[in-house]
Formats: C-alpha cells, structure tokens, sequence
C-alpha cells in the first residue's frame, strides 16, 4: 500500500481521499435511508460490503421499501450495473492477472474507474484504481453504519443534504479531463441524454444511457 503512495502525486493522492471521504458521506445518507425503510442495521452494511455499488444499493432498497419483489429489485441492479461491462474494456491492464484481478474485479466501482483513467502511464493508473478501490470499499460500508445508527435516531434524513456531496466531489474529479475538446462534447451529450430520460425511467438507468455519449467521441476519433 506504501508504493501506491508513493507512485501517486500529490495531487491525485488528496483527490483520492477527499473523494473516498465524500463516498463514506454517501454511505451515511444510504444507511440511515435503509434503516429508516424498515430495513435491519446490519443489512446497509453488508450489501455496502458485499455489493460496492450505491446507486443498485439505493435502487434495490426503493423497491423492496416500496413492496417490489426481491427478484425484480435484484434485476434492476444488474442492469444499472450493466455499466461495469464497458469498465472492464477499459482496464484490461490495469487490473494485472491472478488474484489480484479477482479483487480488483470486486473493487471497480465509478470512482476507481475515473481516478485510473485520468493518469496518464500504466504505473500510475494501477496504483490510483488500488488507493482509489481500496478507500471506497473502506469508506462506504464504514459510511453505511454510520448511517444505520444515525437513522434509528433521524427520521428526517432527507434534511442532513448528505446526497449533494458525492456528485460534488466527482465533478471536481472529472474537471480537467473535459479541457479535451471531444471529452467535452461526449460528456454534454450524455448529459443530454439522461436529463431527457429522467422523467421516464426510473433512478439508475439515465445514467447508463449516458453511457451512449461515448459513440460521439469514437466517431471523431482520427483512425
């Protein structure tokens, strides 16, 4: 863990752990959800264990608190994990071989993915994808209790504003990529098409249709 340290700027390093922090924040908000659902304690942190994935985590909750079936409410968190397909094309050496892309399998999460890909040689996105895996899956079942017990006490968990503070955090991540003039258009344009779809679909898919901004991007990308 010390190398990874020390392979990673300065910069990148303190992004890491205030995004991994703003990740815990999250995991505070979706353990008190749970619980204040009528979910037990322990059932936010484990699937924050085990899952490492909040938006099927929040999806799967919202459809069994609103009395969906276990099966549908699992089927809908495949498919906005769906997204994880096109992160395994993109990191096939990242991830080295063996063990360690076992792990590393189960530690691909949104953030892991954008920290690993925002450094530009091999040594440094393998060693940002482990710091950045590595804090997430400590910080957001940590996050996850946390939350638990808040909400036995808070009813209201709505009013805490703990969901502003991810998204905040990864947008200041994934600022400087969006200098690259082709970046920023496949961004607005998957922006563009998940806001359109936002008033039909329900919470997770906009955003894995967002996913088709990157066919702009492939197109004007020179042979």
């Amino acid at each position: 863990m010390r190398s990874i340290w020390r392979t990673l700027d300065r910069g990148t390093a303190r992004g890491i752990v205030v995004l991994c922090l703003s990740v815990g924040v999250v995991g505070v908000s979706y353990g008190a959800v749970a619980v204040t659902a009528g979910f037990p304690l322990w059932f936010p942190v484990l699937t924050a264990a085990l899952v490492l994935a909040g938006s099927s985590e929040f999806l799967l909750v919202g459809i069994l608190a609103g009395g969906g079936s276990p099966i549908a409410a699992v089927a809908a968190g495949l498919l906005v994990n769906a997204r994880h397909l096109t992160y395994g094309l993109a990191l096939p050496d990242v991830i080295e071989p063996g063990w360690r892309r076992v792990a590393g399998t189960h530690l691909m999460n949104d953030e892991a993915v954008v920290v690993a890909l925002g450094q530009p040689g091999r040594a440094g996105q393998r060693a940002a994808y482990w710091a950045a895996g590595l804090g997430v899956a400590a910080c957001w079942p940590a996050g996850a209790l946390a939350g638990a017990v808040i909400g036995q006490a808070a009813h209201d968990t709505g009013a805490l504003g703990l969901d502003a503070v991810f998204p905040a955090a990864t947008l200041a991540l994934i600022l400087p990529a969006l200098r690259d003039r082709g970046t920023r258009r496949a961004a607005l344009a998957g922006v563009a098409v998940a806001l359109a779809a936002v008033p039909f679909l329900p919470a997770g898919l906009p955003e894995l249709l967002a996913l088709s901004g990157l066919t702009l991007a492939a197109r004007r990308r020179p042979a």
